[in-house]
């Protein structure tokens, strides 16, 4: 399937009303308002594809964006072309459900991830939390270092309250997602969890979201999830 006949189908799956969403959320045009159940038959006959995707992804379009993180072969992509994908990642839709999805499907995820949080700069410090709550959620216990995670629990727990808006919301679903879905800091996450309380998000005219990483956990610990794994990051 070539690059136009991919946009067509992605234009014909459009909906005005999750457009409005998408737009309310930060997404800017071009966009179709594509919901992303909707890509799955057509990345199914698809695969993947990267020197499409790489075509889908420069048209600045955010429904071929994302489709483009669908159908990506992380393992061909290198730092340099995540670099890229983040430079054109305008916000956080892009660099959290995009970006840092692709990355945690490669070998240099906690390299790149570890840059982008020291960056300064909030999209890239939120993709590179993010990329740890997807790495977290999908891979065994045993490929992290207890020592390192423990480090970022307490810079997420020093700096929260003073990163960048998007970057406070990705740190606090860090420290869920160390308290859920990675055992051995279950107890440090907790502490953290309510050393840090409530965190507030500010998001422009919108109302300020309020975090509660501690509530959060709990709930989930009284479902039974604790240890939870995905089976895939991406859909």
């Amino acid at each position: 399937m070539d690059f136009e006949t991919v946009m067509q189908e992605l234009e014909a799956l459009g909906k005005e009303r999750l457009k409005k969403m998408y737009l309310g959320n930060g997404a800017h045009e071009p966009l179709f308002g594509v919901a992303t159940g909707e890509m799955k038959p057509l990345a199914k006959k698809i695969k993947k594809n990267q020197p499409l995707a790489e075509q889908l992804y420069a048209t600045g379009n955010y429904d071929a964006m994302y489709f483009a993180g669908v159908i990506a072969d992380p393992m061909a992509m290198t730092e340099a072309d995540f670099e890229r994908w983040m430079d054109a990642a305008y916000f956080y839709m892009l660099s959290d459900f995009v970006v840092a999805v692709t990355l945690a499907e490669t070998d240099i995820a906690q390299d790149v991830a570890d840059k982008w949080i020291a960056s300064g700069e909030e999209l890239r410090m939120s993709a590179g939390w993010s990329c740890y709550c997807w790495l977290l959620g999908n891979r065994p216990d045993a490929e992290f270092s207890v020592s390192k995670l423990a480090g970022l629990l307490h810079q997420a727990e020093r700096m929260i309250h003073d990163a960048p808006e998007r970057a406070k919301a990705s740190m606090s679903n860090f420290i869920y997602t160390v308290g859920i879905s990675y055992v051995p800091l279950h107890d440090q996450a907790v502490e953290t969890a309510k050393a840090v309380g409530q965190v507030e998000v500010k998001r422009g005219k919108k109302k300020s979201m309020i975090l509660l990483p501690a509530e959060q956990i709990q709930k989930d610990l009284d479902r039974g999830r604790i240890g939870f794994k995905r089976k895939y990051v991406r859909c």
